[in-house]
């Protein structure tokens, strides 16, 4: 794919999104951050700040997706605003990409570790082609529609694509960026 054609769709929190902003970065991809009031992004390339009525566009009940996720999630009034507007933001981040790269854990229920769960759900509901480099693993795995699929290489093939995870990247889930985005667009 041509570099000068690919944007990357992120949070720009430390880990997962950090590494996959670094690298596109590194090869000369556009990158946009989603961030909000309060949002502790260490990405600056690419900021875009969501309003109260961008984040309202991508409302989420914390009462679905704790239901969804089947996790306990924040409850209280103020911790559970704070966390919606996380999880709306994650919602801009999948929406805007044409397929998602995640970083993290797979779980034996299906989902994914942590909050990176909720953006790899939302992927699987909005039908987006989904991958997860499962840190424990060690390997690379896509959605199906019932199932995880180890998959050896994945390439990025669209332009618009969505990079998030865990904010505790460990080597051998930094150097998956590094491979993924070198088997996408060269050195």
């Amino acid at each position: 794919m041509e570099t000068s054609r690919a944007t990357l769709f992120s949070g720009g929190a430390k880990g997962s999104e950090a590494a996959f902003g670094a690298a596109a970065e590194a090869h000369g991809l556009d990158e946009v951050t989603f961030v909000f009031a309060g949002h502790e992004a260490v990405r600056q390339r690419g900021q875009r700040e969501l309003s109260a009525e961008d984040l309202a566009l991508r409302d989420v009940s914390v009462q679905y997706v704790t239901k969804l996720m089947r996790r306990d999630y924040p409850s209280h009034t103020t911790d559970e605003t704070s966390f919606r507007r996380l999880l709306q933001s994650i919602c801009w981040q999948v929406a805007s990409g044409q397929e998602v790269f995640v970083v993290g854990e797979i779980l034996p229920d299906m989902t994914v570790r942590g909050g990176t769960g909720w953006g790899a759900e939302f992927a699987k509901l909005c039908n987006k082609p989904l991958f997860v480099f499962d840190q424990q693993r060690l390997g690379w795995f896509r959605w199906e529609p019932t199932h995880w699929l180890p998959v050896k290489s994945p390439c990025i093939t669209r332009q618009r694509f969505t990079g998030t995870g865990t904010r505790s990247l460990t080597e051998a889930g930094d150097q998956a960026i590094v491979d993924l985005f070198t088997r996408s667009f060269g050195r």
